[in-house]
């Protein structure tokens, strides 16, 4: 080992002397580099090799580089790259092939040798690399893509980057990733061809020895690109995105129309391409800003939205489905929400969404969580009969939907509506128990807000009775809360002891009631162990926060410190698995001053 490390620090002796020589580097400098890269090629060597360790070699010689750099601009010497610069290149892209090799799974390296090569490697190096990473990595379109791109943008290469796609296509026959970007390629390399041969033209010169065929001039080979994406991807989105990309080249105007004509010939039977079509009509030609006034101009945004409104019109009678009806009104919402300082154009664009939500809704067409836009806008506009209209009828489409029952509860809860309790018994007839909570939350809040406390103390209990646990611990917490706000101690001791045995139990239970009792001016210190014990019979066994609780109030102002070793006995003896560990390490704190309460 010793010899080959001898043998590698020897070899770079020639560049050292040079970069001494040139005065780049003092002769302590040289030295220093010299001892440290030693110790990193002896790293390198050992039985077990940490890929931190070639890492940290790269950066320490890509380091050496960006100073070397910074010296020749400071000095401004800039000969014999060959003998300086190009070694350590040479070495760094040995080493970035030898981690490469060693893990060839990490992405990440592969990225950052294509970093390298990019700043201070040959172009040929770039592609070598992504030759090499592709090889081993073929799975991953990303990475075709990226080589690809680097073939024509850092190589200046369309063949090879035209080649590359055709492979990553053989592997990824339907990624449309790797279509939309070959795609452009194809684009972006006829447009280059054309702005060589207007300058050419521009120059006067012969264009005899160059050769520019017209069908490429024109994007036929971008075409065939799409009809083969087409052919296997038959989707709208798909089809548009491609048109996207051909709408940011100026040439391509025959090409885009073959994909429009595709797109209202083959996919009127998908929404997006309804709603893709209608969006189109915003940009179409018209007067625009060139008008005079304001409202000059917002009556011409108005004709355009109308114009909008027909193509989607023509959408919900030829595909009557809740896509259609969701584009339509998502437009319609997206254009209300535009600021505009003219009221009839704010107006117009309110009664269109109305409608259209309307019409939506007694298509059974109209997705959930628009009735919360329907219902705000209603309200805003003082509409309140209709506003509870809706409510009540989005509880009847989505019956067994519990943000649709709390939205309608709240609007109705907002307009006063005078059968609200009925409402609610409704809403938990039809709504899963598991998901009730929101809706007991605000039954209890209509109820102390309208409600006698004998009826809230009514609703309090008929939500203890559900069958779900999660919902009656937190429904018991509620309860003691609003009895102690209500009633004071005495309330809630009552509600307390009332629902101590009624399982299933919350530590939080039991915690609120110690609070409560701790905020008396004379708290007894005989009901705080009782609230103790009661929640240790629930939750001794792993909990052992609690027991630290009880030692501290023990230790406190109302307890007895003598009691504290017998607790200490129990919470050992009941404490099961990792609780057991943990509460005698915060006891030991405790005992020494180091814990002040508990944590």
């Amino acid at each position: 080992m010793a010899e080959i490390v001898q043998q590698r620090i020897e070899d770079r002796i020639p560049e050292l002397e040079q970069l001494e020589r040139v005065g780049l580097f003092t002769k302590k400098e040289v030295k220093s580099i010299i001892k440290r890269a030693t110790a990193l090629e002896y790293k390198l060597h050992r039985l077990i090799v940490n890929k931190e360790d070639f890492i940290a070699y790269i950066q320490y010689e890509i380091n050496v580089l960006e100073l070397i750099k910074k010296r020749r601009a400071h000095i401004h010497y800039h000969f014999k790259r060959e003998e300086i610069e190009f070694p350590i290149i040479h070495r760094i892209t040995s080493l970035f092939r030898r981690a490469t090799k060693k893990w060839k799974d990490d992405v990440q390296l592969w990225f950052s040798h294509v970093a390298f090569c990019k700043k201070w490697g040959t172009k040929m190096a770039i592609s070598k690399v992504f030759s090499s990473m592709l090889a081993i990595h073929p799975d991953k379109p990303a990475l075709w893509i990226m080589a690809a791109k680097s073939e024509l943008e850092d190589r200046d290469s369309s063949e090879s980057a035209r080649h590359l796609f055709l492979r990553a296509l053989r592997f990824h026959p339907n990624n449309k990733k790797v279509y939309q970007e070959y795609f452009r390629m194809e684009l972006l390399h006829c447009e280059k061809l054309r702005q060589q041969k207007e300058q050419l033209e521009k120059a006067e010169m012969d264009l005899g020895e160059y050769e520019f065929s017209p069908e490429i001039l024109s994007g036929k080979l971008a075409e065939v690109v799409y009809r083969d994406a087409v052919g296997k991807i038959k989707e709208a989105g798909f089809v548009i995105s491609l048109l996207n990309i051909a709408t940011i080249f100026d040439f391509t105007k025959e090409l885009q129309d073959l994909i429009l004509n595709d797109l209202q010939t083959n996919y009127t039977e998908d929404s997006v391409t309804w709603d893709f079509m209608a969006k189109r009509e915003l940009d179409a030609p018209g007067a625009g800003d060139e008008l005079p006034t304001a409202k000059g101009r917002a009556s011409d945004i108005n004709r355009r939205e109308e114009r909008c409104c027909q193509v989607y019109e023509e959408g919900v009678k030829s595909l009557n489905t809740e896509p259609m009806w969701t584009c339509y009104v998502a437009f319609c919402l997206e254009r209300l929400k535009r600021k505009t300082n003219v009221q009839e154009l704010k107006d117009k664009r309110q009664e269109r969404l109305l409608t259209v939500m309307q019409r939506a809704h007694d298509s059974s067409l109209l997705k959930e969580s628009y009735y919360k836009n329907w219902l705000e806008i209603l309200l805003l506009s003082g509409d309140a009969e209709g506003a509870a209209r809706v409510a009540m009828t989005a509880t009847q489409r989505y019956s067994q939907s519990v943000s649709v029952w709390s939205l309608s509860l709240q609007t109705l809860m907002q307009l006063g509506s005078g059968d609200i309790g009925r409402l609610f018994q409704d809403a938990l007839t039809h709504v899963n128990p598991k998901e009730s909570l929101p809706l007991w939350h605000l039954q209890v809040q209509w109820s102390i807000e309208n409600q006698s406390p004998e009826d809230t103390e009514a609703v309090f209990k008929r939500s203890l009775l559900s069958p779900v646990s999660a919902v009656a611990m937190e429904m018991k917490e509620k309860y003691l809360d609003w009895s102690f706000s209500t009633g004071g101690y005495k309330k809630a001791r009552k509600t307390f002891m009332s629902l101590q045995e009624n399982r299933p139990l919350s530590k939080a239970f039991f915690t609120r009631m110690i609070g409560i009792e701790k905020k008396q001016e004379m708290p007894k210190m005989n009901n705080l162990r009782d609230y103790y014990e009661r929640a240790l019979q629930e939750f001794g066994t792993f909990d052992d926060d609690l027991w630290l609780q009880y030692i501290l109030e023990e230790q406190g102002t109302y307890g007895e410190p003598q009691n504290c070793g017998k607790i200490h006995w129990r919470a050992m003896k009941f404490l099961e698995g990792e609780s057991v560990e943990r509460f005698t390490t915060r006891y030991t704190l405790f005992q020494t001053g180091h814990l002040g309460g508990a944590q």
